[in-house]
């Protein structure tokens, strides 16, 4: 077994090894990241410039990024994944934005750089919002950096410029720009959304005509193939007796040929629903091809499964299909074969076959039980 790094299990600490959990935290350390460099570019000012007040802005640096910290932490412990927004991208994105406004006001003539910091702001955090949330945050960043430029010429003493003007339009352009632009990618997104979403729907819509019969609705025989092996499986594990019929329609060919395929269609959509309403919730019924139907019958006796049938024969005679010149009846013919251990469901569907054309050639309109013995299923199969 291959031994984890240092480097791996180091960043397994740090980011959790719960992949959901994991893109958060990354998402919320780059968000931190960011916001501890901009934190930096102020102390620099700060440090070069004898107009800012340096303790206001260390304070500031240390409130800004000690409240990222808090929130980064919030998420590693997986304590938000029980709320609407766990990566708390509302909550970061107020934060950083009244941080920046902050910043705006104890800057000085250094606050120049605040309004792309406040762009890169509001890019990162929005990918994750709504359209409602981006318009919210947009709206609220306007107003706190409103009240900064506002509070500006208090703090600074000095009256409103040519420069303070300057970066008030700066502000408003970003955040101006900044919103359209989400609200753009918002567009896009939603735009691909419903592209994944109909594409989605389409091929559900292929997987069910690959596993349905257009006709009648039932399974097709490819899925039906699936599900008895499936259920060969189970049976294997379990015990429990699994038994398959195969069912035809008796003189189905004269039907079409004297009445139409109009009429055999609905002769055969007819079948299909008195059958599915004759047999159990977890009995399956299958069109194998043409007027042949495939029943599988799971932890049933033969002699139960037998009754069953006969209850479906009864069933199919009583049915009545209008046409052009009377009414249509069908009878059906079924041989029904339980599954041995040690044989194939290919095996099982070839006895059951045997019954139904020993069914066929005494009379048809009845059910015959294949042999259960291993010699007598093997000479059946045979002949």
């Amino acid at each position: 077994m291959r031994k984890t790094s240092r480097w791996q299990r180091l960043r397994d600490v740090v980011l959790s090894t719960d992949p959901r959990r994991r893109t958060l935290v990354s998402m919320a350390l780059l968000a931190l990241v960011l916001m501890a460099s901009s934190a930096g570019v102020m102390l620099l000012v700060a440090m070069a410039s004898s107009e800012v007040n340096r303790a206001a802005v260390q304070w500031w640096a240390a409130i800004s990024v000690g409240g990222l910290l808090v929130m980064t932490a919030f998420i590693r412990s997986g304590e938000t994944a029980r709320l609407n927004d766990p990566s708390l991208t509302v909550p970061q994105m107020v934060w950083t934005i009244t941080s920046g406004a902050v910043a705006y006001v104890i800057a000085g003539d250094a606050r120049g750089v605040v309004p792309s910091v406040l762009a890169m702001i509001l890019f990162f955090g929005t990918f994750g919002l709504t359209v409602a949330e981006v318009m919210g945050i947009g709206v609220y960043a306007l107003l706190a950096f409103a009240c900064a430029v506002a509070a500006t010429t208090r703090v600074n003493a000095s009256p409103f410029g040519y420069l303070d003007t300057a970066y008030a339009l700066m502000v408003l352009i970003v955040l101006g720009g900044s919103i359209a632009l989400n609200l753009r990618i918002q567009r896009i997104r939603s735009r691909l959304r419903e592209q994944r979403e109909a594409l989605a729907h389409a091929l559900a819509v292929n997987r069910e005509l690959a596993t349905r019969d257009e006709l009648t609705g039932l399974p097709n025989r490819r899925a039906m193939q699936d599900l008895m092996d499936l259920e060969h499986r189970r049976s294997l594990r379990s015990g429990r007796p699994m038994l398959l019929a195969e069912l035809d329609i008796d003189h189905f060919k004269r039907v079409n040929d004297s009445h139409g395929h109009a009429t055999g269609d609905r002769a055969l959509q007819a079948f299909a629903g008195v059958v599915r309403a004759s047999v159990r919730d977890t009995d399956v019924l299958a069109r194998w091809g043409g007027e042949e139907f495939v029943l599988m019958l799971s932890d049933t006796q033969v002699e139960d499964a037998r009754e069953l049938l006969e209850r479906v024969r009864t069933a199919v005679a009583a049915i009545e299909i209008p046409h052009a010149s009377g009414v249509l009846r069908l009878t059906v013919s079924a041989g029904l074969a339980l599954h041995l251990p040690g044989d194939t469901v290919e095996l099982t569907l070839e006895r059951a076959d045997q019954a139904l054309y020993t069914a066929k050639s005494l009379g048809r309109n009845r059910v015959v039980v294949a042999p259960t013995g291993q010699r007598a299923a093997r000479a059946s199969a045979a002949s």
